[in-house]
Order: C-alpha cells, then sequence, then structure tokens
C-alpha cells in the first residue's frame, strides 16, 4: 500500500506540473502583449515598461519565469483580477466551493436515485419494468443540460413560478460566508431565522441540483443495471441459491457488494461530468460558481482571472478523480493484482 501511496504522490504532482505549464503558456497565449496580460497595465514609457518586465521576470529565459510562476503559486500570491482588484485566491476560495456544493449535491441524486433504480432493472432484466426504466434513463441521457436547464427556467421559473429563476439565496438573507457552502454557513449564521433561509436556499438549489443530476442519475441507472445482471451470470450466485438462501439474502449478501465495486472506480469519470455540468448551468441559473465566475472574465478579458481558474478547476477535477480511485483500491485490493496480471 505504500508503494501505491509513493505512485499516486508522484502522479499528481507530475500531472500538476503538466497543468501548470499550460496554465503558464496562456499568457503567450491570450492576444495582445504579454506584459498588459499579465499585469493590466500598458506602459507609457521605456522605464516603466522595464519595471514591469521586471516584477514579472519576462525578461529573463522561460524555464525560470515558469520557476517564478510555480513559486508564487505554492506561497499563494496567485495575482489580482483586473475587474475587481481583489486577489484571486480569495475569488476563486469564494466561487470554487459553490461549484463543489452543486456538484455534490447533484451526485448525491445520481447516488440515491439511480443505484436502487439500476439494481431493480437489473433483477428484473428484460422484463417490462427493465425496458421503461432504461428507455427513461437513455432519454434522460441524451438531453443536453443547458437544454434542461432553459426547460426547468421556463415552465417552473418563468410559467408557474414555484421556484427562484436565480441565485443561491434571497436578498432578504444576510448570511456570512464562512465556508462558501450555504447551507453550513446559514447553520452557522447567527442573528437570523435559520429555517427561513434553509428553505429560501433550498428552492434556489431545486432546479439547478436537477439540471444536472438527471444525466448522472441516467448514467448510475444503466452502470448499476449493466453490474447487477453481469453479477446475477455469475456462478456463485447459482451456488448461493442452490445452498436454499431467501433471495433477499442473496441480494444483499453477494449481489449488492459485488455489483457495486465496478461501479465506484467509474465515478471518477462522473466528477469530470459534474464539475463541467456544473459550470454550464451556473450561468444559467446566476450561480455564483466558477463556472459564471469564468464567463465573467472571459466576457471581461480578464486573464489573470482566467488561467488561474482553469488551473483551479483542472486541480480540483484530478485531485478527486485521484482521491476515488485511491479509495477504490483501499476497499478493492483484488484489483492491484489483475492489474498486475493484465500486464
Amino acid at each position: 500500500m505504500i508503494k501505491i501511496l509513493i505512485r499516486y504522490t508522484i502522479l499528481f504532482v507530475m500531472t500538476l506540473l503538466v497543468l501548470a505549464a499550460l496554465s503558464f503558456s496562456l499568457a503567450y497565449l491570450f492576444p495582445g502583449d504579454v506584459l498588459v496580460n499579465l499585469s493590466g497595465i500598458t506602459p507609457h514609457n521605456d522605464a516603466q515598461r522595464a519595471a514591469l518586465m521586471r516584477q514579472f521576470q519576462l525578461d529573463e529565459p522561460y524555464i525560470f519565469q515558469f520557476i517564478h510562476y510555480v513559486s508564487e503559486l505554492l506561497q499563494g500570491n496567485w495575482g489580482y483580477s483586473f475587474v475587481s482588484g481583489l486577489p484571486l485566491r480569495e475569488e476563486i476560495g469564494i466561487a470554487m466551493p459553490a461549484t463543489i456544493e452543486l456538484s455534490a449535491y447533484a451526485l448525491f441524486i445520481a447516488l440515491v436515485v439511480g443505484v436502487p433504480l439500476g439494481c431493480f432493472a437489473g433483477l428484473r432484466s428484460y422484463s417490462k419494468s427493465d425496458y421503461i426504466i432504461n428507455s427513461a434513463s437513455m432519454v434522460s441521457y441524451s438531453f443536453p443540460v443547458f437544454w434542461l436547464a432553459l426547460v426547468f427556467i421556463l415552465i417552473f421559473s418563468l410559467e408557474m413560478g414555484i421556484a427562484p429563476l436565480s441565485g443561491r439565496l434571497s436578498l432578504l438573507f444576510d448570511v456570512p460566508d464562512k465556508t462558501g457552502f450555504i447551507l453550513l454557513d446559514i447553520i452557522l449564521a447567527k442573528n437570523i431565522d435559520s429555517s427561513l433561509a434553509l428553505g429560501d436556499a433550498l428552492k434556489h438549489l431545486i432546479l439547478p441540483t436537477i439540471s444536472i443530476a438527471l444525466i448522472s442519475t441516467a448514467s448510475m441507472i444503466r452502470l448499476t443495471r449493466r453490474s447487477v445482471i453481469d453479477v446475477l451470470n455469475s456462478p456463485y450466485i447459482a451456488a448461493a441459491e442452490s445452498r436454499g438462501l431467501s433471495k433477499s439474502q442473496i441480494f444483499f449478501r453477494h449481489i449488492l457488494r459485488n455489483a457495486l465495486l465496478p461501479i465506484l472506480p467509474l465515478m471518477a469519470i462522473q466528477i469530470t461530468t459534474l464539475m463541467t455540468n456544473a459550470m454550464i448551468v451556473e450561468t444559467l441559473f446566476s450561480w455564483p460558481g466558477i463556472g459564471n465566475w469564468l464567463i465573467q472574465a472571459i466576457y471581461q478579458r480578464d486573464y489573470p482571472a482566467l488561467r488561474i481558474g482553469m488551473l483551479a478547476v483542472a486541480t480540483v477535477v484530478v485531485s478527486f478523480t485521484i482521491l476515488i480511485d485511491l479509495f477504490n483500491r483501499f476497499i478493492d485490493p483484488s484489483r492491484e493484482k489483475y492489474e498486475r496480471a493484465t500486464v
């Protein structure tokens, strides 16, 4: 296990270095002068230009510029936004938890709804109920997430008026931003009616969360169904039936455990999909997450915000993916044996 931890640590560090190199190169890929893109200042004379060049070490070779960039990142000096003038570290610290919160709730719905329905469809494979569930999941999976979000806004917000159109919380509530997760901040907040604030926050969460969760739920249903069918055809299920075990005993002792093991590694792929869909939905519901923040940075040509924001999103996705894969190895040690056998 120590060798696995070392291997994953090296993989994580090398991946972050590649991402940092790509982020560093964006300064030279953006249109315009590199110095203006990084500083936001147009030098009026040679002296001012030389001073800015020394500040950002643009007069050094690329390798030394990259080392300086990485050292600044490790020290927490991520630069400043051209628009707000605030440190990018603070702005990302506010926007990123909102996106993670939205993705986490969508993943929770996908697991709570998708796994039981997938198990039900797999146990009754090729029956009428299985065809209905499988067909519904295929239709849900084929919908673009932005189209679903727009339809929900049109029906539930504009026509029926039962769900808020945008934002995380009504302006009536003044909730200090402590953790970045709105529900936790409401619970920790003082001098407000927590029950009313929680109800209002949940109303704001419903539409964007369901817009993201529908596609992930459909994917989870299909993966669970296929895994349950594969387990049902295994020899140890026939052996369990021959021993006289009841259907519930066979399901909880043998089918459920073995069917969920192949699904866990695929959750790492779902993290990328969830984050991408969440960033798309944020722009439609004006959700103050990293996706909406990046779109505003594109509109305003805030180049430091763009390259740091893209690096932050990629780092979060890579971190969650590696952590989930590492967790899978802890709960399923036999996976290492099979992987070594296939080499």
